[in-house]
């Protein structure tokens, strides 16, 4: 598979819903082994976290009272909340327009976080209102 073929086959896959990875693996197994590729590359790209996830739960089933165990959970926790409000800062300061949209943000963190209200409804309502801003922003260029 050339560059170009591999390249349009990742395009295709990320306008398909789903993990870009999973159908890229069925594009690939398809098209080098029909059928049978299209079955086993998802399952060889999924056994073996899959396996990783099972012997972690069962170690946590046996083992995840302890409370050296309950502190390491903690700390992974901990860890990932950081990587997430990083990965969010990240992605805020890659945004040209920020003081355009910075009041969704807080209007999104207000709804969800205090006023209590069903996420989906606020991805919505955060859809239309941030898509008529930038409609309107286009509009005036």
């Amino acid at each position: 598979m050339t560059a170009e073929e591999f390249n349009a086959q990742l395009g295709l896959c990320q306008f398909l819903p789903g993990p870009n990875v999973i159908n890229l693996a069925v594009v690939v197994g398809k098209r080098y082994q029909g059928l049978p590729g299209a079955i086993v590359a998802p399952v060889g790209l999924l056994g073996g976290p899959f396996l990783i996830v099972l012997v972690l739960a069962m170690l946590y089933d046996a083992y995840g009272s302890l409370p050296l165990a309950q502190g390491m959970l903690r700390g992974i926790a901990a860890v990932g909340c950081g990587l997430l409000f990083a990965m969010a800062w990240r992605m805020a300061m890659a945004i040209k327009d920020k003081a355009a949209f910075l009041p969704f943000t807080i209007l999104v963190v207000a709804a969800i976080a205090w006023l209590r209200w069903p996420m989906p409804l606020v991805m919505l309502g955060g859809l239309l209102l941030s898509g008529g801003v930038a409609y309107w922003k286009l509009g005036r260029r």
